[in-house]
């Protein structure tokens, strides 16, 4: 049943990880605080918004709202080791990639906002009927 209700997020996960590991140009540096907000760390805020949700989707498939603080702690730091690790990877593994700490925090900061719009998520997708109320 773990795959069953899984699925959505270990498939963005994959995506992620093939993306993440395509050749791509170096970054610029980050010099101040606001080119922080460039158009690259709101896409890593995206992605791992998704993936938090995704995290988040299938706990709540598995367990309703039983566990609910449990499953929020881990689908928040799954979604933020992740980040993490793609990080590391595009640093020392992927050819043409840079890892650095600017982009694991903005996948942290989407790992959390993810959980944030949970609510929000899961009520447009029971009115779209995605998925069961």
């Amino acid at each position: 049943m773990f795959w069953k209700r899984f699925w959505p997020a270990i498939v963005w996960s994959i995506l992620v990880m093939f993306l993440i590991g395509l050749p791509g140009n170096v970054f610029p540096e980050i010099v101040s605080f606001w080119e922080w907000l460039s158009p690259d760390k709101i896409v890593h805020l995206i992605i791992f918004g998704i993936q938090s949700f995704l995290i988040l989707l299938g706990f709540r498939k598995q367990y309703g709202k039983e566990k609910r603080k449990k499953y929020i702690i881990w689908a928040v730091s799954l979604t933020v080791i992740y980040g993490f690790i793609t990080e590391l990877l595009q640093y020392y593994v992927f050819i043409g990639r840079s890892g650095n700490v600017y982009d694991a925090l903005a996948d942290a900061i989407g790992a959390f906002l993810g959980w944030l719009f949970f609510p929000v998520g899961l009520k447009g997708l029971k009115k779209m009927k995605l998925i069961k109320q």
